[in-house]
């Protein structure tokens, strides 16, 4: 049984779990809801009308956010020569080939996005039992496996963010910081679900967005009408 803080549950006695809020609504209220001592994230969770043990109704990708995520993304390159200097002047945090591979199979795992040359991929392709249960493993949808690598990396650096379903049919991603005002707020939503709309399946049947809800890292989930962001 899951426990909550003091704190969490001052903050879900004064969210109506029946209610579906405006979105400018649902994001003062969770900037509103007791802090944690941190500024924490604000995430977004998109349960999805599509059935994910089938491959053609995965939804994957990547959404620059117009207003950024507040937060230090530590990107990792895959490259050499003149791309590798490239993604290092464009601002990435490792650049390597095979001894950044195997670097990674030894268990280093600190860092958040990971972009890579198509050429190497002969390498990447290894790293999928350590980097694909993360989330972290590069795919040509999310702009992760790119012969652009320097472009990429100024793009994740600048707030682009990787989502993908999970299991359960639902996609999350982070939409910025609490300390962003609600209106820069609402501009990373709108860029976000505009997105992943654009990438509905064939197969998805009725509603594409079953459920939308965003909270703080550290707090409870907030359900957004999404059809007023599409307004």
């Amino acid at each position: 049984m899951v426990r909550h803080s003091k704190r969490y549950l001052q903050a879900a006695s004064k969210v109506d779990p029946e209610k579906v809020y405006d979105p400018n609504e649902a994001l003062a209220l969770i900037k509103s809801l007791p802090p944690a001592k941190f500024d924490e994230s604000v995430e977004i969770a998109v349960r999805l009308s599509i059935d994910p043990k089938k491959t053609d109704q995965l939804v994957r990708g990547a959404v620059s956010l117009p207003k950024g995520l507040g937060k230090k993304v530590k990107v990792i390159v895959f490259a050499e020569g003149d791309k590798a200097a490239a993604a290092k002047a464009a601002g990435a945090d490792e650049v390597g080939a095979a001894e950044l591979a195997e670097k990674i199979q030894g268990g280093w795992t600190d860092f958040d996005i990971v972009i890579t040359s198509p050429d190497m991929m002969k390498h990447v392709g290894k790293l999928g039992k350590v980097l694909g249960p993360q989330g972290k493993m590069p795919s040509p949808k999310s702009g992760t496996v790119t012969p652009d690598v320097a472009a990429a990396v100024k793009e994740f650096k600048a707030g682009k963010v990787e989502f993908r379903t999970d299991a359960g049919g639902n996609v999350h991603a982070l939409l910025g910081k609490r300390s962003f005002t609600v209106e820069d707020l609402r501009a990373n939503l709108q860029a976000f679900l505009d997105h992943v709309s654009s990438l509905r399946p064939a197969a998805a049947k009725g509603e594409f967005f079953r459920k939308v809800s965003v909270s703080t890292s550290m707090g409870p989930g907030v359900r957004i009408a999404w059809e007023v962001v599409h307004a």
